[in-house]
């Protein structure tokens, strides 16, 4: 069976990874690619497969993996720039923040769910996005309710349907908003045109088509299995979840809306990973059914979005989406030991080609 392949773009890069393999390449200033892979370890069965539980599992590992390739991406951006002397790029925290967040889900992971995050990848950048996702996606909405419903004097209950239904949409809200404003960013632009070409090249090689620029070129840059299909999507559900949550929940009367709605935002953060796990399973389904013929009107709304976080890319940067894929799927399928691990560099895309599998490279060893 053909290997499962997620990816990410980042900064002047793209990420990919398969069951057994890690790899991001970036485009350094002199037009080289540097590359970043290595083997992963891969389970065969266990709980981290079990409906549900794997949808948790996979954001984690995709969170943790997604943080290392923008780390390792910006700084190499930097080092480059501090040799010519040049203005740093306008990536914020937030807006990195932001990238790894849109981006961290754009995989089917059958294959994929139980595979375990290389040891040199630091939990810590997972946890930070994690909490920055609680804080935008849940607390934010839910005051900015809170809000509407005070200043309009609507009297709704913090546990009631139409409560949450308003709560879900200023969540997509602050997300489009977001994701309009960061694209303003001329760097943001450029990393949305890597996710582009990130999308084009696994639809081609999902299309089984040659690993070419002229085949990838042709793709469309939306995918079912984006991250920000994911994002779209956690809004509806989490209305339905927190409605019933609601329900089933005794009601809060304190007296005060402030405290009604610190309480309840308390009971909705133990059910997260659940949401999450609802999300990553419909979506899963949706994109396997719904891909073509008229139910593919239900994807809609998460390809509106996508229309935002993706971009049409250079023939530049689809050659560094599909080194990173070839790199990603010459390890996975030759299981290559951590051994072989390490940065290494190609002066040309075409080099990259023409190595000895991939594999005759010149090593960097710390070198700019």
């Amino acid at each position: 069976m053909r290997p499962y392949i997620g990816g990410q773009a980042v900064l002047e890069g793209v990420m990919m990874r398969a069951p057994k393999s890690f790899a991001v390449v970036v485009r350094r200033r002199d037009g080289s690619l540097l590359v970043r892979e290595r083997g992963m370890a891969d389970s065969s069965g266990g709980v981290l497969r079990w409906p549900l539980i794997r949808g948790v599992a996979s954001l984690v590992e995709s969170l943790r993996l997604g943080s290392e390739a923008l780390r390792f991406s910006a700084d190499e951006l930097e080092r480059g720039l501090a040799l010519e002397s040049a203005v740093p790029p306008a990536v914020g925290l937030l807006a990195a923040l932001g990238l790894s967040l849109f981006a961290a889900v754009t995989k089917d992971d059958r294959d994929q769910a139980a595979a375990t995050p290389p040891r040199s990848a630091s939990p810590s950048g997972a946890w930070v996005m994690i909490a920055v996702a609680v804080a935008v996606f849940v607390a934010l909405p839910q005051a900015a309710a809170a809000g509407l419903n005070r200043a309009l004097e609507l009297g709704l209950d913090v546990q009631a349907p139409s409560f949450q239904a308003m709560t879900g949409a200023f969540k997509l809200a602050i997300v489009v908003g977001y994701l309009l404003a960061i694209r303003r960013i001329p760097d943001i632009k450029k990393v949305f045109q890597y996710h582009g070409a990130e999308h084009k090249t696994i639809s081609t090689y999902e299309a089984r088509e040659p690993l070419t620029v002229e085949a990838a070129r042709g793709k469309t840059t939306l995918h079912p299995r984006c991250g920000t299909t994911f994002l779209v999507m956690i809004a509806f559900v989490s209305i339905v979840v927190f409605s019933a949550i609601g329900a089933a929940l005794p009601r809060i009367q304190t007296g005060s809306r402030l405290a009604d709605n610190l309480i309840f935002f308390g009971e909705k953060l133990p059910f997260l990973p659940v949401i999450a796990a609802i999300t990553f399973e419909l979506q899963r389904v949706l994109a396997r059914t719904c891909s073509t013929g008229p139910l593919r009107l239900l994807l809609w709304p998460g390809f509106l979005v996508q229309r935002i976080t993706t971009a049409e890319p250079t023939d530049d940067q689809l050659e560094v989406a599909l080194a990173s894929l070839r790199v990603t799927l010459f390890r996975q399928h030759n299981a290559l030991s951590d051994a072989a691990t390490g940065d290494v560099v190609f002066p040309t895309y075409e080099a990259l080609l023409g190595a000895d599998r991939l594999r005759a490279v010149a090593r960097v060893d710390g070198a700019a």
